[in-house]
This record gives C-alpha cells, sequence and structure tokens, in this order.
C-alpha cells in the first residue's frame, strides 16, 4: 500500500475505519490494514461487539475482573451483549461505564450476581435504553424500586429473568409491565413474594412464562393469563397458600402450546378438564407426578387435545389401564408418551397400547423442563 492511501486511512474518523475494517472479508486483508492503519488497536476495540466473563470463585479473580471492567467498557462504545456471570462480588461501582458506553447493548447478564443492587441496575437504565435482554438470577438485593427504574429507562426489554429475586414484589413486576410494553419473556421462578396479580394488564406480547415453585393466588392466575398471548407456561411445583386447587383459571390461555405442571400436587380433574377444553392448541403438556388426575381428567385430555404431541405422566398415581386406553383412543396427533412409574398401568395395558399406536414413542426419562430453552429465548437473534 503506498504512502498517499496509508496517510488518507489515517485521517479518516473512527466510525469509517470501523466500517471499512467490517468490510473486509479475508484474514489476510485484516491484518493488512492492522498493519497499516495507526489507529489500528482503536479500531479493533470498536469491533468488538460482546464481553463475557467466565465464572469463577477465585476473590482475586472476581477482583481483577471489577477493575477491568470500566477500562473495556469504555473501550468498546460499540458493544451488543455483556455477560458477567458468576460474578458473585461484582460492585455496583463496575458498571459506571455503562451509563457512558451502554447505549448499543441489546443483552446483559448479572447472572448470580448478588452483589448487584438497585444502585446498579440505576446505571443500567440511565445508560442502556436500548437493552433487549437483562437476566438478574440470583440477584437477591434487586427490590421494586430497582425494577421500576428499570422500566422507566430501558423500554425495549422483552426477556427478563428474575429468577431467585426474592425480594421483589408484584408491584415491581407491574412497572415492567407498565413501562415495558414489548416484553416476550419472564422468569419469576422461586419469587415467594409475587402472587401473580402484578400481571394484571400484561401485554399481549408475553407469550412465556416461568414461574417455578412459586405461590401464586386465585386472583393472580387469572391475572397471569390476562394477556392472552401466553404460549408457554411453567408451573412446576406450584405452591397453593389455600390448600386448593386453583388451576383451572389457566384454561383461559386460549393460545397455550406448552404447559408444565409437574409435581402440582393440588391439581384436580376439573382443571385438567378446564384446561384440556379451555386451550385446544396445547402441543405439550407435563403432568408428571401429578397424583390428582383421574379417569376423568385423562378422558378429557383424550377428548379434546387434538393437536397434543408429547404427554409426560411419569409417576402418576392414578391413571390406569382404563385411562390409557382412553389417551390411546384419543390424542390423534401423539409423538411421545413419557411413561414410568406408573403403578396402576399393566404390561398388558402398555402392550395393547403399542399395538394400537406403534408411532408413539414410550419413553422412561424424565424431563425437567419443556418447551423452547431458556438460553434460546436469551439469546440475541
Amino acid at each position: 500500500m503506498d504512502d498517499s492511501v496509508e496517510n488518507y486511512i489515517n485521517f479518516l474518523s473512527d466510525d469509517c475505519l470501523f466500517s471499512i475494517f467490517n468490510k473486509l472479508e479475508s484474514e489476510s486483508d485484516r491484518n493488512a490494514f492492522g498493519l497499516t492503519c495507526k489507529n489500528w488497536f482503536k479500531v479493533r476495540n470498536i469491533a468488538q461487539k460482546s464481553i463475557i466473563f467466565h465464572c469463577s470463585f477465585n476473590p482475586k479473580v472476581y477482583k481483577e475482573y471489577a477493575d477491568c471492567l470500566p477500562k473495556l467498557l469504555a473501550r468498546s462504545p460499540y458493544l451488543n451483549l455483556v455477560s458477567l456471570a458468576g460474578l458473585a462480588e461484582l460492585p455496583d461501582a463496575a458498571l459506571y461505564q455503562l451509563t457512558i458506553s451502554g447505549a448499543s447493548l441489546h443483552s446483559l447478564s448479572f447472572y448470580c450476581c448478588s452483589g448487584i443492587t438497585d444502585d446498579g441496575l440505576e446505571q443500567v437504565s440511565i445508560g442502556c435504553p436500548n437493552l433487549v435482554s437483562l437476566e438478574l438470577y440470583r440477584c437477591f438485593n434487586i427490590t421494586d424500586h430497582g425494577l421500576e427504574n428499570l422500566s422507566k429507562g430501558c423500554h425495549a426489554l422483552k426477556s427478563l429473568n428474575l429468577g431467585y429475586c426474592v425480594t421483589i414484589s408484584d408491584r415491581g413486576v407491574a412497572a415492567i409491565f407498565r413501562n415495558c410494553p414489548g416484553i416476550r419473556t419472564i422468569i419469576i421462578s422461586h419469587c415467594r413474594g409475587l402472587s401473580g396479580v402484578g400481571f394484571r394488564g400484561c401485554p399481549s406480547t408475553l407469550s412465556h412464562l416461568e414461574a417455578e415453585s412459586c405461590m401464586l393466588s386465585p386472583d393472580g392466575l387469572l391475572d397471569v393469563v390476562s394477556g392472552g398471548g401466553l404460549e408457554c407456561l411453567n408451573l412446576y411445583n406450584l405452591k397453593s397458600s389455600t390448600g386448593l386447587d386453583v388451576l383451572d383459571r389457566v384454561g383461559y390461555a386460549k393460545n397455550l402450546r406448552f404447559l408444565n405442571l409437574k409435581m402440582c400436587r393440588y391439581l384436580t380433574d376439573d382443571s385438567v378438564m378446564a384446561i384440556a377444553s379451555g386451550c385446544p392448541l396445547i402441543e405439550e403438556w407435563s403432568l408428571a407426578v401429578c397424583h390428582g388426575v383421574r379417569l376423568p381428567g385423562w378422558f378429557a385430555i383424550a377428548m379434546f387435545c387434538s393437536k397434543l404431541r408429547i404427554l409426560h405422566v411419569n409417576r402418576c398415581r392414578n391413571i390406569c389401564d382404563q385411562g390409557l386406553q382412553a389417551l390411546r383412543d384419543g390424542c390423534v396427533c401423539l409423538e411421545a408418551l413419557h411413561i414410568h412409574g406408573c403403578r396402576k398401568i399393566t404390561n398388558n395395558g402398555l402392550a395393547l397400547f403399542r399395538i394400537a399406536r406403534p408411532n408413539v414413542k414410550q419413553r422412561v426419562d424424565e424431563v425437567m423442563s419443556i418447551g423452547p430453552s431458556i438460553e434460546d429465548l436469551f439469546r440475541l437473534q
């Protein structure tokens, strides 16, 4: 490259240099560009799109990460993704640079960053107006105040993980729905302070909810499905404050495709019938360890769930050969039946099912989650 071209390159703005660098397809061209351009290190930092720290249990490493993070953020103004997963002692102060250089950030993970508080979340709110995905799993010091501040600055949020944020309540969740109209996925698993009423008036964009081991009230369950857009609902091990079955409210989720009710011990036939008749689009349903489902429930599934492809009945004490026959004669789209530990099912009953429905796979594995993977939901497209 002659001197005139080199001089021209070095007079270009950073944005122009970044644009040129991005259009170079081969590694050799990029290396040549780096050797020629005096601003190469700046261009390389501009081209960086993500910062991902790997989890470590070494306190010295935590401190090193916290010390270098502001510098990395300052030198990489076009970041799309920052993952600080596992940095349990990361302080709020390490996030200050986000208020200056976080405008391009779309995905941010504080997975298990228990040192982050509402102050750190406020810096995210100020500096990351285009944030789409945020993980606050096991951020124990986040409160409703932090969520309210977050919602005021991050209106573009689509995916939010609040799993094990044990100090939040319905007030904080309501603020998210009020100010983030495009929210699609929210995880509130193990948030025992939520009754569900914070979902009242939630947008129709909300399609995926994880509420494992929560204690939702009857009114709260109605509010959870009030948006009308839910397609995937995980109520694994749902607790009941009254000891009564209130899951019939799920039957109002007309667009539901994936439903996990594993270990919902209060579930009764009445709720199964309400869900089966009210949610005609269900493709996968887990009723594993749901001992309250008896013949009327299995008959309702066979009658109404014409799109059901996968059914989990592992360790259900009250499914018998007659219930299995009902599923065999109905559920015309069934592709897989997860079944083991069902003491009332005989070998003869299983054999008859296999003969009548040879294309249905009988599986003995027991899965924890169903539907789209959480990783995919929080991955930038």
